[in-house]
């Protein structure tokens, strides 16, 4: 099991965390065993699960690169409908030059209306505009000479440099699946299969939400695995994650305490952070942690997301929530 990060990107304080803390912060997480730094994509603030955005997360983590060694750097997840197949084809394969082979493209089709809207793309294609951005932008990192013909986007004989190192591309993970949270992200039951198919057709990896119940998980795995085999896919190639927002408090500090840090990003209640974040003592936190491994049936990463750029907090996890996670 590997253990990585999400990082706050939207944390940035009164005084902004610059790169160099960014970086020093990511090298500590390197010496302590993280092996995965990755970012959310928000064009818009998005209420009400969040009440802030973050930083564009291609141009950050090409920053990153250059202030880290070892930790893989990706995104949980960016929104691929946004961008157009060639134009990104590019940044993701430079991203993954500058890193050494280090990037890992998490993608998912947003939820945001008012995004969509903003980028005049209609919010109802998004699905199919994200499939064909995955065919599109894999092929132009495969070959040369490549062509494609699809709804919305068409090129003819193009070949793509720089290629990026990881061959024929980088991991691709894409999150998604049935959540308790419709009333925030407007999913709709005849949504989920279509989400689900997407996932065993191109994923290397899935990122289930991580509000979604055990048996929420467990369903969607099975309908996973069914459609795995349907694309002559075996289901044990499709590697999983657990990833959440975290944060720990010391033995007898109140869950009231971390409001205000909550209320940095997120646009809901202390009972909402609760429920579906990870927000208590250590050992109550590595327990929740192994249930949701257990429901996945295993897991091959841990994804967690500190609340801020402190290395106190890479600390605590890694001295009093990892090891009783492993163990």
């Amino acid at each position: 099991m590997r253990f990585g990060l999400r990082l706050p990107s939207f944390a940035l304080g009164e005084e902004t965390t610059g790169l160099a803390a960014m970086g020093a912060y990511l090298r500590h997480a390197e010496d302590l065993g993280f092996e995965s730094a990755m970012l959310i994509d928000h064009l818009l603030v998005t209420p009400p699960a969040y009440r802030t955005t973050w930083l564009e997360p291609v141009s950050l983590l090409s920053a990153l690169a250059g202030v880290t060694r070892t930790i893989r750097l990706g995104t949980l997840v960016l929104v691929l409908p946004f961008r157009d197949p060639v134009a990104f084809a590019k940044e993701w394969a430079t991203l993954d030059v500058l890193s050494g082979g280090r990037s890992v493209l998490g993608v998912g089709v947003g939820w945001h209306e008012g995004e969509f809207a903003t980028l005049r793309i209609p919010f109802r294609e998004r699905g199919r505009r994200m499939n064909e951005m995955l065919e599109a932008v894999t092929a132009l990192w495969a070959g040369d000479h490549v062509s494609y013909e699809g709804r919305f986007y068409r090129f003819d004989d193009l070949s793509l440099e720089p290629k990026p190192i990881q061959r024929p591309h980088p991991p691709i993970w894409i999150g998604g699946g049935t959540q308790p949270s419709e009333k925030i992200y407007g999913q709709q039951v005849d949504t989920i299969r279509p989400v689900l198919r997407r996932i065993a057709k191109y994923a290397s990896t899935w990122v289930p939400h991580s509000s979604a119940t055990a048996e929420m998980v467990a369903g969607d795995w099975e309908v996973i695995r069914e459609e795995m085999a349907g694309f002559g896919r075996d289901p044990d190639e499709m590697t999983k994650v657990y990833s959440n927002f975290i944060h720990v408090l010391r033995p007898g500090e109140s869950p009231e305490s971390a409001t205000d840090r909550f209320r940095v990003f997120s646009g809901m209640d202390l009972e909402y952070w609760q429920e579906f974040y990870l927000l208590g003592e250590a050992g109550a936190l590595a327990e929740r942690i192994r249930e949701k491994i257990e429901a996945l049936g295993g897991v091959e990463h841990v994804i967690l997301n500190p609340l801020d750029w402190n290395p106190e907090t890479l600390d605590m996890l890694a001295s009093d929530v990892l090891p009783l996670v492993r163990a």
